[in-house]
């Protein structure tokens, strides 16, 4: 039988470890999201800035959406899109992993049809000392996991 559904994370129990498992679900998916933002501990990146990449999937059911071809069944690109600008051109946090704790909150907390998010933020410019294509931090947050309902 073939299984045509997309990945989801879900929690995996494991002794002393936090660890994802991906299971099979729907998810919105927005890669290469770039914004100029003021991120960093240093003063250079807070008085200058710097380019940022984001990453986000959120994971929800499809089907109706599928179904019906109506966006109220679904949650926009465009308002994930709007949340994760709103952050990254917004007030300056030193910790990349701030950023996107915020954009997955705020994603978490306006629509509750995403049961989970993967957010990716990345620094392509960031000096140090060699090549590198980005560094950056990728977080996983689940609603049952992680949301006080």
């Amino acid at each position: 039988m073939a299984d045509d559904k997309v990945d989801i994370i879900r929690p995996l129990v494991e002794a002393s470890t936090n660890s994802f498992k991906i299971e099979k679900a729907d998810r919105l998916i927005l890669r290469g999201l770039k914004f100029h933002g003021y991120h960093g501990v240093h003063l250079q990146e807070k008085e200058t800035g710097q380019t940022f990449l984001v990453d986000v999937d959120a994971w929800l059911d499809l089907r109706a959406a599928g179904k019906s071809d109506d966006l109220s069944d679904t949650v926009s690109y465009t308002a994930i899109y709007r949340i994760a600008k709103e952050v990254m051109t917004g007030p300056s946090h030193d910790l990349l992993e701030s950023t996107a704790e915020e954009i997955s909150s705020k994603i978490m907390i306006h629509y509750d049809r995403v049961t989970a998010v993967r957010v990716k933020v990345a620094k392509p410019d960031v000096v140090v000392g060699g090549p590198i294509d980005y560094l950056g931090v990728e977080i996983f947050r689940s609603r049952d996991r992680d949301m006080s309902i």
